[in-house]
Formats: structure tokens, C-alpha cells, sequence
């Protein structure tokens, strides 16, 4: 997963690390003067049995004199540079390089640039520190800023909530045509019933020609209720049915499958809208093809203007080699990732946290 940016990452690291050699300062100490030599004592004449002995003479204390390698030897103190706003340009640019390659959008690059650029510009490394932690902890923090959006959603909290009342939380994908949504939607309804929860699925994507039948296969397969209409019907309708059966049923969780349609469709836009109004939906969700990049980005952005979306969902993140929908997508809508899918068997969906995606940028 993202071995390209990871790649372009690991580069920048490698300059970063060069921009802070070591110097070596040779520093003057006492050390260096030569001590002065032992005094050795003149031998004594031998003294004849027959004189008296001599009174013993207290022989001065003499100094030791230090190990011969310690003489005029040179502390070598390692220190690092200060690094200058030159220094780091190079840098800038082949991290600004490699994220637009990745797909990154613009203005989440920018951020990222800007941030490292703070933490390097006047940085410097004491004695012991090592250069290779510093170049990782300063990307890892720039990227882990844009990874954590402003505002939170705990999927299970909001359920709870809704159960508390006796009331169904009703759940709305939105998103293109071919980016998984319907599977999404089975694999989300397979992650609430693992976890206790009752759900129902409804067929609302009456456009699409085998739309219904795919949804009542995968919920065949998982063990989930469908309600459906033929197609053609409303499907503001569909999803006002399926609530109110769950609410006759004491279900806890309606989700709701909508047709895929392109953000310039108007017609279909102006359905999903009258779909959202007629549902209430407690969470609208945008399910994106992380190999897209930053159309997935610009997408959610139109559906977020559009419907008011409340987190995103993206697929194929195990194939994403580029990795900029996942770097770019809750910054640029201010919404969180809620789930990223890694494959395509129902229990291929795993929780989004920034971890994920830093270790496999940073991990080795």
C-alpha cells in the first residue's frame, strides 16, 4: 500500500538526513599540555657497614604522570548545523514533487509542506540526537495533522443513541457509479450484525439495471433483510419503507443503497437529495475508489455540498500505491474517513486510524 509515496518519502528523508552532517570541532582541553615528567631520585651511594645508617629522608610526593596516549590529545566534539532556509528548499520542493505525483490535492500538499518547513527551518541536533529520527518524526507529524479532521463520528455511539429511543439509525451511501458502494454497503452490515446489531438494507438503487438483484445477493449471503420495490420505483420510497419496517420490527440499523451517479448529473444529484430529505438519515456516507486519487477528493467535495455527507469510506486501498485520496479526502471535506476497504471479501473492511496509513508510509 502506497509504495510509490513511500518511496518519494524515504528520498526526501535521505536528504533530509544529509542536510545535518556531523562536523567535527576539535576542542582544546588541559589535556593536551605534556605533564611534566616523574622525578627520578639520583641513586644512593652505597654506605659501608661500618659508618651509621642515615637518617631516612621523606622522599617529596611526586605527580603521576598520565597514560602517554592521553598526551595532547583532541576532544573531538560532534555538533550539527543549524539549518537555514536554503538548506531545506531542495527538500521542500522533491516532497511537494512527490505528494502532487501521489495524487495529493493542492492544498493538503501545501499544508504538509508548510509544516515541515517550520519544524526544519532553524532546527538543530544536540550531541546524541540521531538525524534519521528527526527526518521521520517531522514528516510523520505533518502527515498524521492531515489525517486527523476536525470533526469526529463514532458510527457505534450514534446506533446506541438511536437504540436508547427505540428508533432505527438509518445510514445513506452515496457516491459514483464503480467505486464498490454496494458491496461497502453489505461489508458495513456484516461489521454492525459481528458487533449484536439488527439490520435491514434497503434497495434503493432502482436505476441501475441488476442494482437490486446484487444487493439481495450479498444479503443472502451475509444473512440480512432486504426491502425492495421493482425497478423504476422511487427511491425516496424505498428508503421511507425500509425505516418503517424497521421501526414495526425492532431493528436497529437501516442502510440504504442509493445509485451510483456522477457528480454532473443532475436529475440523479437531485434525487439522492429528495432521498436524503425524505430519509433523515443519521449518517450520509461517501463511498470513494481510492485509486482515483484526487477525483475520489473532488467528488466527495461536490456530494458534500450537495447532501451534507458525514464521512467518507474508500475502497481498494490495498491496491492504492499513490495513496492521495486517503492523505487528502477529510482535509479538503472536513469530514473523517470511516472505514478504508482492503479486498473483497465482507470482512475486508477494516476502521480507519491515522496509524494505518503512517506505518505503512514510515514502517519498514
Amino acid at each position: 500500500m502506497f509504495e510509490k509515496l513511500k518511496k518519494k518519502l524515504k528520498q526526501v528523508k535521505e536528504r533530509i538526513i544529509r542536510k545535518v552532517p556531523a562536523e567535527e570541532v576539535p576542542e582544546a582541553m588541559d589535556e593536551t599540555k605534556e605533564a611534566p615528567k616523574e622525578v627520578q631520585s639520583s641513586p644512593t651511594p652505597a654506605v659501608s657497614q661500618t659508618e651509621p645508617e642515615p637518617p631516612s629522608v621523606v622522599q617529596p610526593k611526586l605527580q603521576r604522570a598520565r597514560p602517554t596516549k592521553g598526551l595532547r590529545r583532541v576532544v573531538k566534539k560532534i555538533s550539527r548545523r543549524e539549518l537555514s532556509p536554503e538548506d531545506v528548499e531542495d527538500i521542500l520542493w522533491d516532497l511537494q514533487v512527490g505528494l502532487l505525483e501521489s495524487d495529493v490535492a493542492v492544498p493538503v500538499a501545501d499544508k504538509i509542506i508548510e509544516r515541515v518547513k517550520t519544524e526544519l527551518i532553524g532546527k538543530k541536533l544536540g550531541l546524541r540526537e540521531d538525524p534519521k529520527k528527526l527526518a521521520d518524526e517531522v514528516l510523520r507529524k505533518a502527515i498524521e495533522e492531515v489525517l486527523t479532521p476536525e470533526k469526529k463520528l463514532d458510527l457505534i455511539k450514534i446506533i446506541e443513541e438511536k437504540r436508547i429511543r427505540g428508533e432505527p439509525a438509518v445510514l445513506v451511501f452515496v457516491g459514483i457509479n464503480g467505486t464498490g458502494k454496494t458491496t461497502t454497503v453489505a461489508k458495513v452490515a456484516r461489521y454492525l450484525m459481528g458487533r449484536g446489531y439488527k439490520v435491514v438494507l434497503a434497495a434503493a438503487d432502482t436505476f441501475r439495471a441488476a442494482g437490486i438483484e446484487q444487493l439481495e445477493t450479498h444479503a443472502e449471503r451475509i444473512g440480512a433483510e432486504v426491502v425492495k420495490q421493482r425497478r423504476g420505483a422511487d427511491a425516496a420510497a424505498v428508503a421511507y419503507d425500509a425505516i418503517a419496517h424497521a421501526k414495526a420490527r425492532g431493528i436497529d440499523v437501516v442502510l440504504v443503497d442509493t445509485a451510483g451517479r456522477m457528480q454532473t448529473e443532475a436529475n440523479l444529484m437531485d434525487e439522492m437529495r429528495k432521498i436524503v430529505r425524505v430519509a433523515n438519515p443519521d449518517v450520509v456516507v461517501f463511498v470513494g475508489d481510492a485509486l482515483t486519487g484526487n477525483d475520489a477528493v473532488e467528488q466527495a467535495k461536490t456530494f458534500d455540498d450537495a447532501v451534507h455527507i458525514s464521512g467518507s469510506i474508500l475502497c481498494k486501498m490495498d491496491a492504492d500505491a499513490r495513496g492521495g485520496a486517503a492523505l487528502s479526502i477529510s482535509q479538503v471535506t472536513g469530514k473523517p474517513i470511516l472505514f478504508l476497504g482492503t479486498g473483497q471479501g465482507y470482512e475486508d473492511l477494516v476502521e480507519f486510524k491515522p496509524d494505518i496509513i503512517l506505518n505503512a508510509l514510515f514502517g519498514d
